[in-house]
């Protein structure tokens, strides 16, 4: 860290207050990652009671997921609602085409700005970032559709500034990993179903208990392919036959560690598309 960017990353700060203190009131989407709970951590100290926190629990959602954001909207003090999100009932969802995200965002928004209308709160907002345009990510465009706020992205903040910022801050969250709901675990064109959620859910959480984090157990059928960091690739072969014998009694028949590792949008790679969206202001 630099003080230049420090300089940079205080100055995109204030501009995240003064989008925060547009209204008195404001409704996030909180998933207790490091994004969403950035946003929140800022605008607890610029709006206080104002802030209400929104965490939809579906299927895709991994259990210590759900447990972290509790953890992390209670450390802040702000007011949390957990509200049921049936993600494979919204339409077309289950199919699982390249569109998911947005279709599964759309229902959300439409759900978040009902919970917001309840509570007299005209201002829903999300973490997206502006990394995040550099990523196929078609659910951005239908949150835009629905209204939703991008305060991050619109206040200039990279993933690197939020991390440089909240461990600045002090915040207990700022090594956080970056996570994904679990429906990233299958890929396009192939039907989502709760089983293969809870498999992938459970293999992940077994791979984590061994010491190896950031792992992704892509489910291609009844075989599980592991994506595990470069670094961790050594260890895991390590662990190969705990991994395989645990991940069997989970309910696959094969099992696969992915030699390129794991990288974000590595599901994406196959639409042989590079990421379309434009970044708030882009040319």
């Amino acid at each position: 860290m630099t003080r230049h960017d420090l300089g940079e990353g205080i100055d995109k700060l204030d501009r995240l207050k003064d989008i925060l203190r547009a209204d008195y009131r404001i409704l996030i989407a909180f998933s207790g990652g490091l994004d969403s709970s950035f946003l929140a951590a800022v605008a607890a100290g610029v709006l206080g009671e104002g802030v209400l926190l929104v965490t939809l629990d579906s299927a895709a959602i991994p259990r210590s997921e759900l447990l972290e954001a509790v953890e992390i909207a209670r450390s802040l003090g702000l007011r949390h609602r957990v509200v049921p999100f049936e993600i494979l009932e919204a339409e077309g969802v289950a199919d699982n085409p390249p569109h998911r995200c947005a279709l599964c965002k759309r229902a959300a928004s439409r759900l978040l700005k009902r919970i917001a209308a309840e509570a007299g709160i005209t201002r829903v907002a999300d973490g997206v970032n502006l990394s995040d345009y550099g990523e196929y990510r078609p659910g951005i465009g239908a949150s835009d559709e629905e209204g939703l706020i991008h305060p991050l992205a619109e206040a200039g903040m990279t993933k690197s500034d939020i991390r440089l910022l909240a461990k600045e801050m002090g915040l207990p969250f700022s090594d956080k990993p970056a996570t994904a709901c679990l429906a990233t675990r299958v890929p396009y064109g192939e039907a989502i179903t709760p089983e293969k959620l809870r498999m992938a859910e459970e293999a992940e959480d077994l791979i984590r208990g061994l010491g190896i984090s950031g792992a992704r157990v892509r489910v291609h059928g009844p075989m599980a392919r592991i994506e595990v960091p470069s670094a961790d690739l050594e260890r895991a072969l390590s662990r190969r036959i705990e991994i395989a014998g645990g991940l069997k009694k989970i309910g696959f028949s094969y099992v696969a560690l992915d030699l390129e590792g794991y990288r974000p949008g590595r599901m994406d790679e196959a639409l042989g598309r590079a990421p379309s969206l434009r970044s708030p202001g882009s040319a």
